[in-house]
């Protein structure tokens, strides 16, 4: 669950194995979970998920996510000596336990469906949702056609219209709403007159 995990600890921090990996690749979301973390706003959240760490002996994390968690990441980093030094104060760990620890290395890796970042040809996440959205629309392409109906499909995207645009052009669309491109006074009658085509 992210750093909910992190900092609750317990059975939320256990190693992958050949099972627990097995059989996903087809599955959307993520298996191990996602979850917004207040706790690990706060330094004494970051101090629990330090402990945590040390606990298992991890001084490797992989950070997959978007602004939010990759920024956590970088204050995690950053305060890391000063989180050892503070739980050798409090007595929860020794100053060995601490040396051995001494160093957090983070990999951060942009997990965004929306594929927004710069410097990255494709987030992870996005080619999933694209898949995921192309199904839809093949799905309810050949109902409004049986029907001599027109759907509306929304998909995600937030701040971002990548998703929205790109299943557009594959999927042959009529009438697309992106973020970037609010529409103009009188788009109704455009998108009617449109349609009526």
């Amino acid at each position: 669950q992210g750093y909910e995990g992190l900092v609750e600890g317990g059975d939320n921090i256990k190693q992958a194995n050949w099972l627990s990996v097995s059989n996903i690749i087809q599955l959307g979301g993520t298996v191990i979970g996602s979850a917004r973390c207040k706790a690990f706003t706060t330094r004494a959240g970051r101090l629990r998920a330090a402990r945590n760490l040390v606990e298992h002996g991890i001084t490797n994390l992989c950070v997959i996510g978007g602004d939010g968690s990759l920024t956590g990441a970088d204050i995690f980093r950053s305060e890391w000596a000063g989180l050892l030094e503070e739980l050798v104060r409090d007595g929860q760990i020794s100053e060995e336990v601490a040396r051995q620890n001494c160093r957090l290395n983070i990999v951060g890796l942009v997990g965004s469906i929306d594929n927004d970042f710069c410097g990255t040809d494709m987030t992870i996440g996005t080619d999933s949702a694209l898949h995921r959205i192309m199904e839809v629309i093949d799905a309810i392409t050949t109902t409004a056609q049986s029907h001599q109906r027109t759907f509306v499909l929304e998909v995600m995207g937030r701040h971002c219209g990548y998703l929205a645009l790109v299943s557009g052009l594959a999927s042959g669309a009529d009438w697309l709403f992106i973020p970037e491109s609010p529409p103009e006074d009188g788009w109704e009658d455009l998108m009617c007159e449109r349609l009526g085509e």
